[in-house]
């Protein structure tokens, strides 16, 4: 049976939950289908010692800011889940946990939603299923020859389950040098951490809340023709979080140049030398998870899908909010999503 509604949101994440509020406010009928089987969207995935980069004042959703967590100026990735449910629960948002969507496909005036429970009908679809569930890993030589565990950062989530292993982190983004530190700090693993070029941390004093205004003032420019400012980019690659923080100033987290390739029973450098592992933890990011917009076949050749800020330029009922600065300043975190959010809602309430 085909079910109809104004919007549905394709996953209940932060992204997913920030567009709910606004389609609330807005009067509109709209359903949230999430894949996860409960509230928390990735953060219920993470690694245990993970924390927000910014104090939870700096951390809220639209509607809501997130309480701080006792003895934590930055608060843990299970604080955040616990937020994140009372969010969905404290306005009763729609959300359908342990709901697949495969497909979304157009429908003459309509978007056909293809679920794991049903089809839906809607004037319109926010994609917000952000990353987490399509991590990225290189085609390095050797990496199937490999005889010991390989991992990827959805993987991971604690030191214990390395205690006398040598471990080999790779990656030279936060998820590479947090956890080349977590592993570090714990004492019982042995961690050779390696990246693609020299880790470039930014200033100790930079964390989310001076990160999002960064962000901000060169979307601005960019809006108004100026020159790009660069971003992030511009100050470095790594947030000195407190834990990165003490593994670099006890020279626990210095890295090496990225290996040639790797061996059956470790990495092997360009100049021959070698370093034997137990195990290889891949840090080397995410691609946006859109297989379920396939049948719209919008993507470009970057594997993105071209946008006016949320709005995909060729299909006008499709709104992507979440996946980076392409769906709006900041749009992948907590206080960023909620006004990409807000104004994908506004235009989708405009929609015939």
């Amino acid at each position: 049976m085909t079910q109809h509604t104004d919007v549905v949101v394709v996953g209940g994440g932060q992204a997913g939950l920030a567009a709910g509020y606004h389609l609330l406010r807005r009067g509109l009928d709209f359903v949230i289908l999430d894949a996860d089987p409960a509230p928390g969207g990735a953060w219920q995935h993470m690694w245990e010692s993970l924390h927000l980069f910014s104090p939870a004042e700096h951390s809220s959703l639209p509607g809501r800011l997130i309480p701080a967590q006792a003895g934590e100026t930055y608060p843990g990735a299970g604080h955040v889940v616990g937020c994140l449910t009372d969010y969905e629960k404290r306005y009763g948002l729609p959300v359908q946990h342990g709901t697949r969507v495969d497909a979304v496909c157009r429908d003459v005036d309509r978007l056909l939603v293809e679920a794991s429970t049903g089809i839906w009908r809607a004037k319109a679809v926010i994609s917000a299923t952000g990353s987490w569930s399509r991590p990225f890993l290189p085609a390095v030589p050797g990496r199937s020859v490999f005889t010991s565990r390989q991992l990827h950062t959805v993987n991971y989530r604690r030191p214990a389950d390395f205690a006398g292993q040598r471990v080999v982190v790779v990656g030279g983004g936060n998820s590479g040098a947090q956890i080349a530190a977590d592993l570090a700090l714990d004492g019982r693993v042995e961690v050779t951490w390696v990246t693609q070029r020299p880790p470039r941390f930014l200033p100790d004093d930079i964390d989310g809340r001076a990160l999002f205004d960064v962000v901000t003032a060169r979307r601005r420019a960019l809006d108004a023709g100026r020159t790009d400012t660069g971003g992030v980019a511009s100050l470095g690659d790594i947030v000195s979080v407190p834990p990165v923080r003490a593994a670099r100033d006890s020279g626990l987290l210095t890295a090496m140049p990225m290996f040639a390739q790797l061996t059956a029973t470790g990495v092997r450098w360009a100049d021959g030398s070698q370093s034997d592992a137990d195990a290889i933890v891949w840090c080397t990011g995410f691609r946006p998870a859109l297989a379920h917009l396939a049948p719209l076949n919008l993507r470009g050749p970057r594997g993105h899908i071209p946008t006016d800020g949320t709005r995909a330029l060729g299909e006008p009922r499709l709104h992507l909010l979440g996946y980076g600065d392409w769906t709006g300043p900041a749009s992948a975190t907590l206080i960023g999503v909620g006004r990409p959010a807000r104004d994908a809602v506004r235009e989708i309430a405009q929609l015939s």
